[in-house]
């Protein structure tokens, strides 16, 4: 045969089966446009120009790779739909003479006119669009909008040799699946699955305990630190859940439908719910797939534009002060010397100042087990939970702080904590116990603690001379790691931001100068950092999310068409011995409301499990507004469910139309 002639049938092939290819070939062309579009934002050269363009881009580049894994495995498992659906066809082939090699060649065809027109459009449509998502990025954290248009040779060819190399892969596989099997065998494969599964309900407990654990960890990990180990150990079981009760749960479940005499002896339900029985251990994957995807897109999404939406509550957390310096002892002096030298240079530079905190304290970190905290290098750790910073303030710096009139007696302290908390009523320190005179509410910000995601103990002793005491034995303990007692100094202004950013870099070169060991920190000159990096994390989610949400929308259009088609001879059957179409269309409804949409019920359940973990993995970038969180999650989730409600609404016409032919 002319090789002209593999070239026209795979054209034929690919139009006949237009209602799958058609999808598939948009969703190819759609992630090519996204895969070029985040490789050339990464080496846009405008980003090295932006404030905290470093980090932006570092998260683009993590995006490039994300995408890249993405693209290869979910063309390989739309492609493996398709391959699938037309094992029938290509068996008839075979039984009409063809031979193997004949039909590897039309699906060179088929994946080589893929390829031309997904990186042909595509391309097309990253390079109209990358200047416009560069633009929204520059304004999203702010920075200014460079003119010009910014097209990358490199990105280009990078997209062309990552899409070659996956259309590759998918060519293989499909050439691997002619050969693996024979005629009769592919002409019987779209009946496989058939016989109805059994119920396992070993799997259905593994599964159980599965999500259990995973939501367990969830709920009960109170410690932001050990959250974030703990995170991924619970996405794996929550995942590994969802797979075996769709699996196993999911037939146990349309079983017990059965079982309710009340329900299933309904036209509508008995039809939707025989069928779905007996196809459900091939569905199953794809629901779990969809659960799965749901859940990822609705918690990146949520969070994501929490912190942006939070950027400001954030920064007032990290930064409780415009401008601030933490110093320990100046060269010939005490800690004291430091707010006098800031004073002066105030003075000197004319800087309005308002709100001024001033104190001294003393922190370091310590292992706490019950009401005893240790102070060792070689003290056991039991978990990371265990880990705290203690930070010490005399009693007279607290009250004049923030305007208290508090008391203690000796051996008594003020305690707050930020996250763990501690309930014990004393509380023991070296070869000292001291009692909790009082729980505090609230305590005078330190950014610096703030950025640690260790938990901290505020604690407030009765003196200066206490503080020197366990300075001394701190310093016994821990040597050359020690920590030294410093002096915090803070204040407001009403300087715009391009003067407090100058008086910040005034404030760092007096220390540098004058030898203060010193960490000077400013709002204003950090606020482009934190809008990179924010920006980039939200870029990042609204990026994946809607890579995740295509996923889901061909997974659920391929799901109802592969229903659709095993279902077409089984509704054909109905109506020749008397259904009425209006009796298939409630039918129809049943069955794809039944198990429809579970996977977003399922999803939501999942979000509000996760809730918890996400809140205390937020307050380790400083959100510890939850309540935006709460209203993001809200609102992101009615919104994914009204787009769900239209994606059905899409397919089950289709299922219809399937049906009915």
């Amino acid at each position: 045969m002319k090789t002209g002639f593999y070239a026209k049938l795979a054209v034929g092939n690919m139009k006949k089966n237009g209602k799958t290819y058609i999808p598939y070939l948009l969703t190819c062309i759609i992630t090519v446009a996204m895969s070029y579009m985040v490789i050339s934002l990464s080496r846009n050269p405008g980003l090295a120009e932006m404030a905290g363009g470093d980090t932006l881009s570092l998260s683009l580049h993590l995006a490039c790779w994300i995408t890249a894994l993405f693209a290869l495995i979910f063309l390989f498992y739309t492609n493996s739909f398709l391959m699938k659906r037309r094992k029938k066809e290509f068996g008839i082939f075979q039984v009409l003479g063809m031979e193997k090699r004949h039909l590897s060649r039309v699906v060179w065809w088929e994946t080589v006119y893929v390829a031309a027109c997904s990186l042909t459009a595509g391309l097309i449509l990253g390079i109209a669009l990358d200047k416009v998502m560069f633009l929204l990025i520059t304004r999203g954290i702010g920075g200014e909008i460079p003119l010009g248009f910014f097209l990358s040779g490199t990105a280009v060819w990078e997209t062309v040799v990552l899409f070659a190399s996956i259309f590759l892969i998918v060519f293989l596989h499909g050439v691997c699946q002619i050969h693996r099997a024979g005629p009769i065998d592919m002409l019987r494969d779209s009946q496989a699955g058939e016989r109805e599964p059994k119920t396992k309900w070993v799997m259905v407990i593994l599964g159980l305990a599965c999500l259990g654990a995973g939501y367990y960890i969830a709920v009960t990990t109170t410690n932001p630190l050990a959250s974030l180990l703990m995170f991924f150990v619970a996405v794996l079981l929550v995942i590994a859940g969802t797979y075996l009760l769709f699996t196993a749960g999911s037939i146990a479940f349309l079983k017990t439908l059965r079982k309710r005499k009340s329900y299933y002896y309904k036209t509508r339900h008995f039809i939707g719910v025989s069928g779905m029985i007996y196809r459900m251990k091939q569905n199953a994957v794809g629901l779990a797939n969809i659960c799965i995807l749901s859940t990822a897109v609705l918690v990146m999404v949520s969070s994501t534009t929490s912190l942006m939406l939070g950027i400001e509550d954030i920064l007032n957390v990290r930064y409780p002060t415009d401008l601030a310096v933490y110093a320990s002892k100046c060269p010939g002096g005490d800690t004291g010397e430091m707010p006098e030298a800031v004073r002066q240079l105030q003075q000197e530079k004319g800087i309005s100042v308002r709100g001024e905190i001033q104190y001294t304290y003393l922190m370091f970190s310590a292992i706490c087990q019950g009401d005893t905290y240790h102070v060792d290098r070689s003290a056991p750790l039991s978990s990371v939970d265990s880990i705290h910073i203690l930070m010490f303030i005399p009693l007279d710096d607290y009250n004049q702080a923030l305007g208290e009139h508090e008391t203690l007696e000796e051996g008594e302290i003020l305690l707050y904590s930020n996250r763990t908390s501690f309930d014990e009523p004393v509380l023991k320190l070296f070869d000292r116990t001291y009692t909790v005179a009082k729980k505090l509410d609230r305590f005078i910000g330190n950014g610096l603690l703030a950025a640690n995601m260790s938990s901290c103990q505020f604690i407030v002793v009765p003196d200066m001379e206490e503080l020197y005491e366990l300075n001394a034995l701190q310093k016994q303990a821990l040597t050359d790691i020690a920590s030294d007692i410093r002096t915090f100094y803070g204040f407001d202004t009403d300087a715009g931001e391009e003067e407090q950013v100058e008086f910040y870099r005034d404030l760092c070169s007096l220390f540098a100068a004058d030898g203060y060991q010193a960490t000077v920190e400013s709002k204003a000159d950090d606020r482009a950092g934190f809008m990179g990096l924010y920006g980039g994390i939200f870029f990042l989610g609204v990026f994946l999310g809607v890579l995740f949400l295509m996923a889901t929308v061909l997974i659920i259009y391929y799901k109802q068409i592969s229903e659709g088609y095993d279902d077409k001879e089984r509704f054909a059957v109905l109506q020749k011995v008397g259904m009425r179409p209006e009796e298939i269309r409630a039918s129809i409804r049943s069955q794809v409301w039944t198990v429809f949409f579970l996977p977003l019920l399922t999803a939501g359940i999942h979000l509000c499990a996760a809730f918890p973990m996400i809140s205390r993995l937020l307050a380790l970038m400083n959100l510890t507004n939850t309540w935006l969180y709460v209203g993001c999650t809200l609102v992101c989730y009615l919104i994914f469910a009204a787009g769900y409600l239209f994606i059905y609404l899409l397919t089950a016409k289709t299922y219809y139309r399937i049906v009915s032919k």
